[in-house]
């Protein structure tokens, strides 16, 4: 089977990364900027081209959510398969007399972390079984966690990956900003973020929960309150308020 990858961020990069890694042959990395092309190429040995889009039986379109439909447009080709890897549009986005589907990679794409592939869950949706079984079969080379998903559950595994994701993500870069305010080394508060995503491999996240909200001290809840100002003092009553509801308390 031929595969193009089209585009030169994190996610194309990554994905290509995981082909390589698993002996899985790609035609060619087509985009834009021929820069991170060159240094992808050169990496990972793979041809590029920001011109030349060659003939593939699949393509898997790895640009941001604005511009998939746009870039879906520049294949021609009509009797080969066709996905992009985003978590909330629809396969239809894809602009194209082709056959259309969807293969989402659940995982946050930094390009200088290393990241190991055979934990990456993959949700694949196609237009039929056959399309479907190759891209289950494709995504199962690379990891173990593989299962097909309509646009609708896929949606919601997107919505559930901002929560537990970037949302917690920006409640770190928020304790930074208190934590260098007063000059206290980010880094000794990493033991304590470690063990807290270490607890949830294996209890509930809900039984997890500890802290001043779940045990309703309001006298604890009142102090941080008077330390804090603007949108942390908001962020923190936000949380508190949706602590305590959770727990009925």
């Amino acid at each position: 089977m031929q595969i193009v990858i089209i585009g030169s961020g994190n996610v194309a990069y990554h994905m290509a990364k995981a082909f390589v890694q698993n002996n899985i042959h790609l035609a060619q990395i087509f985009g834009r900027n021929e820069a991170k092309l060159n240094k992808i190429s050169e990496e990972l040995e793979i041809p590029h081209s920001t011109k030349n889009l060659v003939d593939a039986d699949l393509y898997i379109i790895c640009v941001s959510d604005n511009s998939v439909e746009a870039v879906s447009k520049i294949i021609v080709k009509k009797d080969c398969l066709v996905t992009h890897t985003s978590g909330s549009l629809p396969k239809d986005i894809l602009a194209g007399e082709y056959r259309k589907s969807s293969l989402y990679p659940l995982q946050t794409f930094s390009k200088s972390k290393e990241l190991d592939y055979a934990n990456i869950p993959f949700f694949v949706e196609a237009e039929n079984n056959e399309d479907k079984k190759t891209l289950m079969d494709l995504a199962s080379k690379i990891s173990s966690k593989v299962m097909e998903s309509t646009h609708e559950k896929r949606k919601y595994i997107h919505l559930t990956a901002v929560f537990a994701c970037n949302f917690v993500n920006h409640l770190f870069s928020r304790a930074k900003e208190i934590s260098d305010a007063q000059e206290i080394p980010f880094d000794y508060f990493l033991p304590l973020i470690d063990e807290t995503v270490q607890k949830i491999h294996e209890i509930e996240p809900k039984a997890a929960q500890t802290g001043p909200a779940v045990r309703n001290d309001k006298r604890i809840l009142e102090l941080h309150e008077q330390l804090l100002k603007d949108e942390s003092l908001e962020i923190y009553k936000t949380m508190n308020h949706s602590i305590q509801k959770m727990y009925e308390l």
